[in-house]
């Protein structure tokens, strides 16, 4: 492992432990006290010197004691960390706030999933909810008002509904209306607007022959509601002056720097367009500069196996790792389980 043996990984461990929990540079000292390793302070000062030249730790000020680089935390993310064990009242509080929320739309339950990761993290969560342009069609309905007038409805995956007043030339009776209901649905369900190609639009004319009007309107209505811009993805905050609790961002042109990067929308979308399960960006890593102090870690979300969207969190470097990914694994387990019970449930 890059030249680190058994001794300089537990020396490792422990300053990175110890930094993440106190924040204050780790002494060749405090690990002797605290950590039980069975070495003198100067043989920890000396293999302390040795992985500083490796460029896993760093020492900030000639007296002060060391702390971890990036380097040394991704060491730690990729080779050392085990996944912490979520309490019951953990679990408990995730399963229950989430299913609540999963009796109403997959937007609705995406907010709560952002509510509850800042809650149990304290730090800023962040979520990228489902594009309208990879929505895909959930259902249409067509519903007459009058005889010459009839509203469509479509609903999307993501939760989007969509109505318009469509004029008709001929009064349609029921029948009528539940027979195209079941054409358009036939053709159109699970399609997104880019899977909307000329052969589905030419077998969609021909099943509605004699309905024209009813084409000639449903058509423009479905571009214009899965294709507007105004409906691009959004992102959504919480938690965002839980960053000021840390001591890392007590400095006001850091605290400044974070707060303007969450402020920029762009960034966000930037940072969160992963495809991995998890992905943990530490401090340089993050090649925007208003992160460069932090740590990013966020997962996606799916409908099945189609990603939706992804959903993290934002932290000082030394944000604890392996807490916070076991939360947000969890966020994200009852979050898929609930966006594919309010799609499928509905069937």
């Amino acid at each position: 492992m890059d030249g680190i043996d058994g001794r300089k990984l537990k020396i490792l461990s422990a300053i990175i432990n110890d930094y993440i929990n106190t924040a204050e540079p780790v002494g060749s000292r405090t690990i002797a006290k605290k950590y039980d390793l069975g070495i003198s302070s100067a043989t920890i000062r000396n293999e302390m010197a040795d992985l500083e030249d490796m460029g896993y730790i760093e020492q900030l000020h000639s007296s002060s004691g060391r702390k971890p680089s990036d380097k040394g935390y991704r060491f730690y993310v990729d080779q050392i960390m085990q996944v912490s064990k979520l309490s019951p009242q953990e679990e408990y509080m995730i399963k229950s706030q989430l299913i609540d929320f999963a009796l109403f739309e997959v937007d609705r339950l995406i907010r709560q999933a952002t509510v509850l990761l800042s809650e149990l993290t304290k730090l800023i969560s962040v979520v990228k909810t489902p594009s309208v342009e990879e929505s895909r069609i959930k259902s249409i309905q067509l519903i007459g008002i009058d005889n010459f007038s009839i509203v469509s409805v479509i609903v999307t995956d993501s939760g989007l509904i969509k109505n318009n007043i469509i004029k008709v030339k001929n009064p349609l009776d029921n029948k009528v209306l539940n027979k195209i209901n079941n054409l358009l649905n036939l053709r159109l369900r699970d399609l997104s607007i880019n899977m909307i190609n000329l052969e589905v639009i030419n077998n969609l004319k021909r099943d509605l022959y004699g309905y024209e009007d009813i084409f000639d309107a449903i058509i423009p209505h479905l571009y214009d509601s899965l294709n507007s811009k105004s409906n691009n993805s959004e992102v959504y905050f919480e938690g965002i002056t839980n960053i000021l609790d840390y001591p890392e961002f007590k400095d006001i042109e850091r605290a400044r720097e974070i707060l303007s990067f969450v402020d920029d929308v762009s960034n966000i979308k930037n940072i969160l367009d992963n495809k991995s399960k998890i992905s943990i960006r530490i401090g340089h890593e993050n090649y925007i500069p208003g992160v460069r102090d932090c740590s990013i870690i966020s997962a996606v979300y799916s409908l099945g196996e189609r990603q939706l969207g992804s959903i993290g969190v934002i932290g000082p470097t030394r944000i604890p790792y392996s807490k916070v990914v076991s939360i947000l694994t969890k966020v994200t387990k009852e979050l898929n389980k609930n966006i594919n019970k309010i799609y499928f449930d509905d069937d």
